[in-house]
């Protein structure tokens, strides 16, 4: 299942076209020349360029033998519109700076894919009109940066939204076929069960349109997870819905089926570690799965001792490593040897800081807008953007900004 990316000469141009769809790819203005293969892009961990304290790219490929990057998120305009811009924020028609971020990458024999969606904001599948505007809002996406690897990461809210999913479904199918060779994941929320009821509902409207991407991911963290052995049930429990679904023997199942960690501490405090991800590849390897990655890149580091490792960051994983161990896994997946590593260090207990004054508590029936604040669970929220009954909290990539104890 797996096919290695066609190369495009620095000159070329490719007009394709498929179900009444005009697709351009051209040479990007990185200068890049050729793909990766496809382990590369399903081992790629998620990188965000433009938010959580961005790492060193470059730092980090030399320091891990790290070569595909998993760069995030793709949203609708937080005012609204169906074009693609970086985190609801920056337009991907005037970007320069994840550009840079990819030449970098790229000048040093590695290459990105771009994930759409994620935790929260506003996805295109919302709203584009139809699965078609939301195909062209993409292609932008993939003729700008010269892409041959996306991701179509299905989460809150969006999962929830029956027509969002029909249009992100059909503008995958649609991409798939207008940009031949395009390595495509879908990652999606994990349970116990392998994945929840809206899930299943995924499955079926892509069972429904006739897609099949090169593989299925399920997220299994931040719904009672505990380590390893729980992860791996779920991804046996997950094979099965995936052969149920589709029709497929075990080992097809399995050959589209993806795994998709938190390194560290994650939004709920559950813990996984180096050995956690060690048992994860372990399973991944053995049963021939087609993805291995994580979020994030940003948090692969260890805590400052301000942090005191006790929540959920989105720079530093809360648990003793050194920077860039969860990449190794990474790298281990798609068959590279990372170079060695001196002995993780032993963290630094440090005393607890006094805690800040409690604001006005959270209410569930309140509108609160970007930079109002509140208390809830003895700790102070600053909101990101308009929200309403959304516990704060609940997720660390939700509309909710953790600003310490009270």
């Amino acid at each position: 299942m797996r096919r290695l990316r066609a190369c495009l000469g620095a000159a070329a141009a490719v007009t394709l076209a498929a179900a009444g769809t005009t697709a351009l790819i051209a040479s990007n203005a990185s200068g890049a020349t050729s793909a990766l293969g496809n382990r590369w892009y399903a081992a790629a961990p998620y990188l965000m360029p433009l938010d959580n304290d961005p790492p060193d790219a470059a730092a980090i490929m030399d320091a891990s033998g790290l070569k595909a990057f998993q760069l995030a998120f793709i949203l609708a305009p937080n005012g609204g519109g169906c074009s693609p811009t970086w985190g609801g924020t920056a337009p991907v028609s005037g970007d320069t700076a994840v550009q840079n971020v990819i030449s970098t990458i790229r000048a040093k024999g590695g290459d990105v894919s771009v994930s759409i969606g994620g935790y929260g904001g506003t996805k295109l599948g919302q709203a584009c009109a139809d699965a078609a505007s939301t195909a062209a809002a993409y292609q932008q996406v993939i003729t700008k940066y010269g892409l041959h690897a996306i991701d179509f990461d299905l989460e809150e809210p969006e999962y929830e939204n029956t027509a969002a999913v029909r249009n992100e479904i059909g503008a995958a199918k649609i991409l798939q076929q207008n940009n031949p060779g395009l390595y495509v994941s879908v990652t999606t929320a994990g349970t116990a069960d392998g994945t929840g009821w809206f899930g299943k509902q995924m499955l079926l409207e892509a069972k429904s349109q006739g897609f099949t991407p090169n593989n299925f991911s399920i997220m299994p963290f931040d719904g009672g997870f505990n380590g390893a052995a729980s992860q791996t049930s779920a991804l046996t429990n997950f094979n099965a819905i995936l052969r149920s679904t589709f029709g497929w023997d075990e080992a097809t199942a399995y050959a589209h089926e993806g795994f998709s960690g938190m390194n560290g501490r994650s939004d709920t405090g559950e813990y996984f570690s180096q050995a956690d991800f060690q048992t994860v590849l372990d399973y991944a390897t053995s049963h021939n799965m087609d993805r291995f990655t994580f979020w994030s890149l940003n948090r692969d580091r260890q805590c400052s001792p301000a942090d005191n490792g006790g929540r959920t960051s989105g720079t530093c994983s809360s648990v003793a490593q050194n920077s860039w161990d969860f990449a190794k896994y990474s790298v281990k997946f798609a068959g590279a040897t990372p170079p060695s590593t001196t002995p993780t260090p032993t963290p630094t207990p440090t005393p607890t800081p006094t805690p800040n004054s409690c604001k006005t508590a959270w209410s569930s029936s309140s509108v609160y807008t970007a930079g109002n604040e509140v208390s809830y669970n003895k700790h102070n929220w600053k909101a990101k953007w308009w929200t309403q009954n959304e516990v704060p909290g609940a997720s660390e990539w939700g509309p909710w900004q953790d600003e310490g104890a009270c």
